[in-house]
């Protein structure tokens, strides 16, 4: 029986985003903790665990836990940008499209049945509404735009495209952090029907998978975009 490779320790001084790119398990444990490893993952772990006001040795420890639970999952980030490509267009953009409009239908039945409770999540609905059409936008512009680029081997001329991109993902940051708000942390209150608890759920599944794919355009798709 071979001996699994013992994994290698981890710096404080090590980024998020590095982290995140080479440990698929690290982003589930960053988003537990809400440290935001897709729009600001350039940070240390150190400085991020300061700023929450969190202990680095634990979070650390947590790390090293979620990693060795699956030491020799393989990672998309080394992926040919074709194949990463394909893989971004499956696993978030046909996703995001499938479950946005699910989620806000759910939103519009909660606002509509419990609008005369003071715990009732009121503007959710819009504002995932608008959420989704900004997005589909974005997505548009990477698909028409940005991935025929970077598939062409044209690399040189992604500069202005993913300078644009960039900022938009800046702005779905600020968008989910107003969702969560307005959604109370995702914390349904005692009176919350079933379809109001589900609605939490869908909506903090949302958040982690568009941190993911921010995340893995970013720090893998952009890089090695521009670098092509």
């Amino acid at each position: 029986m071979t001996t699994p490779t013992p994994l290698a320790p981890i710096a404080p001084t090590a980024t998020l985003a590095d982290l995140a790119v080479r440990h698929a398990g690290a982003s589930r444990v960053f988003h537990r903790h809400g440290l935001d490893f897709c729009c600001h993952g350039r940070v240390s772990l150190d400085d991020a665990c300061r700023e929450r006001g969190l202990d680095a040795r634990q979070l650390i420890a947590e790390l090293h836990e979620a990693l060795a639970a699956a030491p020799d999952e393989a990672s998309i980030a080394d992926a040919p940008l074709p194949e990463l490509i394909e893989h971004i267009l499956g696993r978030y953009h046909a996703a995001h499209r499938e479950e946005i409009p699910r989620l806000l239908a759910m939103a519009r039945k909660v606002e509509s049945v419990h609008g005369d409770k003071p715990e009732c999540p009121r503007g959710v609905a819009d504002h995932l509404a608008h959420m989704g059409e900004e997005l589909e936008l974005h997505m548009q512009k990477e698909e028409q735009v940005l991935f025929p680029i970077v598939l062409a081997g044209r690399g040189a001329m992604a500069a202005m495209p993913v300078s644009v991109l960039e900022g938009e993902h800046q702005d779905h940051g600020k968008h989910l952090a107003r969702l969560r708000g307005l959604a109370d942390d995702y914390s349904p209150p005692e009176c919350a029907c079933n379809t109001w608890r589900a609605l939490y759920l869908g909506l903090a599944d949302l958040e982690r998978e568009l941190m993911e794919h921010i995340h893995l355009e970013n720090n893998v798709l952009f890089p090695r975009a521009l670098r092509a």
